[in-house]
């Protein structure tokens, strides 16, 4: 039986607040966890809760054509074989375009001086930063880099490493917003799924594509409802369907300016003169962690 309990934190869109308040939860939840910031296009856990990086590691993916000079005879056959025009010829040398090559290999394998191999690229990089709330996992995918659910499972797989060396209980992942593959893989293996959804028309599509996502990786699910006051009618509609789908609703979060007024300050909003917040998080947490420890996974 696996006994660190994985929680992850999705939204199925941008701007719900999942971020704020997967920072909440860092720093009410106790002190034996690790924390991973599966956003890896866009790292913002990192931000809020500070710390020191301890540790880098080069993440390579994708492949990129080279050809070398001293073997290649101009005979263009690269050339007439690439779909992707990844071939170029500036001043009668033949090269690569690094944006357009897609690292199909054709023209690896019709070139007939073997003077074109593949290498595989830097895409990124993983830390691992101390913080005040446990050691955080995230990563750096460079822009226009693929592989981005590579990269995720690098942040989740490191993320576990830590806890089984340092006795962990909890493994706290705040995943990218969306549906995508980062999504996917983020959500493979957890105990149990947070969906941050906000009450607008947007929100309510989102929170029905990540609840088909999680029910069809079979990862139950709990739902919060961030800034529910904004529009209450929406609020209502979002609860129905949260009952209906199987991800309940656990927690509602008011709208407050101490979330601003936190996020300035890079703190948690846990961490700042904010009652009616503090109350709303506690609940969360609690409720979270009795399903969790009910948990026989």
């Amino acid at each position: 039986m696996n006994t660190i309990k994985q929680l992850c934190i999705i939204s199925g869109k941008g701007g719900t607040g999942k971020t704020t308040v997967a920072a909440s939860l860092a720093a009410l939840m106790p002190g034996d966890k690790v924390l991973a910031d599966c956003d890896v296009d866009a790292s913002n856990l990192p931000l809020v809760l500070g710390g020191r990086r301890i540790e880098i590691q080069p993440f390579r993916a994708g492949l990129l054509a080279q050809i070398d000079l001293e073997k290649c005879t101009s005979c263009g056959e690269c050339l007439s074989a690439c779909r992707f025009d990844a071939v170029i010829i500036q001043n009668g040398v033949y090269g690569i375009d690094a944006i357009k090559c897609e690292g199909c290999k054709v023209c690896e394998h019709v070139c007939p001086e073997d003077a074109i191999t593949m290498k595989e690229m830097d895409a990124g990089e993983c830390y691992v930063s101390e913080t005040s709330y446990g050691p955080l996992v995230h990563a750096r995918l460079e822009p226009g880099r693929e592989n981005s659910g590579k990269l995720v499972t690098h942040v989740r797989d490191r993320a576990l490493e830590l806890a089984k060396e340092r006795g962990a209980g909890y493994i706290l992942v705040d995943g990218a917003p969306g549906t995508g593959c980062p999504v996917i893989a983020t959500l493979s293996g957890v105990n149990l799924a947070l969906l941050v959804v906000e009450p607008t028309v947007a929100g309510v599509q989102a929170l029905e594509r990540i609840i088909r996502v999680a029910e069809h990786f079979g990862v139950p699910c709990v739902t919060c409802l961030n800034k529910w006051d904004l529009n209450p009618e929406a609020a209502r509609d979002i609860q129905k369907i949260a009952e209906d789908r199987g991800a309940p609703l656990v927690a509602q979060i008011p709208f407050d300016r101490a979330v601003v007024d936190a996020m300035l300050l890079g703190r948690p909003v846990v961490e700042v003169e904010a009652p009616v917040l503090r109350k709303a998080f506690e609940g969360l947490w609690h409720s979270l962690e009795e399903r969790l420890q009910s948990d026989g996974r």
